[in-house]
């Protein structure tokens, strides 16, 4: 039986002309949960991680509007509060999908921490920007009451504010996690992991961990966790069929099975986007480099058919 790690984009939780309500999420997680229940199908253990953009911007926004009365949670915080309710949904439609097939396994979802090296040079340089846009003025309100980093962004709106963006370097619950699919459980549970890239947490001198303000890349999450659990696939889920050359353009060429030096390649010519696709291509080399044996890009509807090699960008590792 092999493991297999899918990586949920937001699509498949949030479409991008939706308003974000509870009841969209419900209907778009109810037609991604058939997809993942193939996976199940085709006989493979199965982890789950997620994106958390969309919800986590709606807890911002909700601060925000609610700091004259109610005290305002750190970031870390409201990612905590995302993981939970992504997770969430996930568990209600993907367990209610399981039992409709008849396939017994438990969605579980873990509230989980990522730890990050305090001398990150991210922390130093903020580069992900969160949360709406503010006009000029409220900018410098935010600048000057909270030392926020704040970016303007003319050509969509004005200024958001920028947090780090530092590298995953451990996924604190993994052990454990790591442990039970070792005696054997992943015949029986799926979690659902690290949402959002985690809870980015740094160790202090006296041990504890302390949340930090800042977001860390859900794919580069994505492939520690599946290098962590000794996953053999890592199926990052996106809102595109495969990863292309020439995306945007009016012909791109989708690619399908590929070499990793050929990925590599076309990463560093610029063929994929920087935010969209070139972080899902290095997480997936990452992944090969440490011991993963396959790597795909795909959308929901083409998952199961990529699993079979008939859909998708698809890489294995190397062998010498």
């Amino acid at each position: 039986m092999s493991r297999v790690l899918v990586a949920l984009g937001g699509n498949a939780i949030q479409r991008a002309h939706d308003r974000g309500t509870w009841v969209e999420a419900v209907r778009q997680m109810r037609r991604t949960a058939p997809a993942l229940v193939d996976v199940v199908r085709l006989g493979h253990e199965l982890i789950v991680t997620h994106g958390n953009g969309p919800q986590v911007g709606n807890l911002l926004r909700e601060a925000e509007l609610g700091a004259p009365e109610i005290p305002v949670p750190p970031m870390h915080v409201l990612g905590a509060e995302s993981e939970g309710q992504v997770g969430y949904l996930i568990a209600l439609e993907l367990g209610a999908e399981l039992r409709r097939q008849h396939v017994p396994r438990l969605v579980t979802t873990i509230i989980s921490q990522t730890e990050v090296s305090p001398r990150d040079p991210a922390f130093r340089h903020p580069s992900k920007p969160v949360g709406r846009f503010y006009s000029a003025s409220e900018a410098r309100q935010l600048r000057a009451r909270h030392g926020w980093v704040m970016r303007n962004d003319p050509s969509r709106g004005g200024w958001r504010r920028l947090v780090p963006s530092p590298q995953p370097l451990r996924w604190v619950e993994g052990p454990a996690v790591r442990r039970m699919f070792d005696a054997g459980l992943g015949a029986h549970f799926v979690p659902v992991v690290t949402g959002g890239g985690g809870i980015p947490v740094v160790r202090g001198r006296d041990g504890r961990y302390h949340g930090v303000d800042a977001v860390i890349d859900k794919d580069r999450t994505a492939a520690l966790v599946a290098t962590q659990l000794g996953a053999d696939t890592l199926a990052i889920v996106t809102d595109v069929p495969a990863a292309a050359l020439g995306y945007g353009g009016s012909h791109p060429a989708w690619l399908g099975e590929v070499t990793p030096r050929q990925l590599a390649g076309y990463l560093a010519r610029g063929e994929f986007g920087e935010g969209s696709m070139a972080p899902k291509v290095e997480s997936g080399l990452s992944f090969l480099r440490h011991g993963g044996e396959r790597f795909i890009i795909t959308s929901i509807p083409s998952l199961s058919s990529a699993l079979a090699g008939r859909a998708g960008t698809r890489a294995r590792r190397a062998t010498r």
